[in-house]
Parts: C-alpha cells; sequence; structure tokens
C-alpha cells in the first residue's frame, strides 16, 4: 500500500486549526489544543485527516511525539497526492 512523509511544525495553543503554509520544506500547522496529554498531537491528526480526506487511523506520528517538529505518516495516499492536496 501507499504511503507519505511530510516534515511538520507545530504550534499547540494557537487560536484555531489551521494548515498555515510551508516554510523551509516543512509544513506549518497550528491546533488550538494544548501541548499536554498528546492533545495537540491527536488534533494535528485529526486536521490532517480532515484535510487529506482520510481516516485518522491513516495519519500517525512517526518521530517527534514530544516536540514542536514531527514526521508524519498518511497510509493509503502517494507522496504527490499528499504534497498536493496540502500545497507542499
Amino acid at each position: 500500500m501507499a504511503s507519505a512523509t511530510i516534515r511538520l511544525r507545530l504550534q499547540p495553543s494557537a487560536r484555531a486549526n489551521e494548515l498555515v503554509g510551508v516554510r523551509d520544506g516543512v509544513l506549518v500547522a497550528r491546533v488550538s489544543a494544548p501541548a499536554i496529554e498528546g492533545r495537540a498531537n491527536e488534533a494535528v491528526v485529526q486536521l490532517l485527516a480532515k484535510r487529506l480526506r482520510v481516516a485518522k487511523s491513516s495519519v500517525r506520528i512517526v518521530r517527534g511525539h514530544r516536540s514542536r517538529d514531527k514526521v508524519v505518516e498518511i497510509e493509503g495516499l502517494e507522496q504527490t497526492a499528499v504534497f498536493e492536496v496540502l500545497g507542499i
């Protein structure tokens, strides 16, 4: 099955859940959830799944669980399709 990985910079405790854009090849995301007990991670997984129209179970953080800088894997989509939808 196809899968894609993206680098992500997360800003927790923001006003809204949004994908801001790309800086230096890294997708920047803001979520309203705080960085407590994995809530911000769950919010960014939900945001990416909704935007990419895939199940939440298809989106997982593979590196950076306790960091703002993360590597996220999306199962079921090709790398080019992910980049196209997210505008990377």
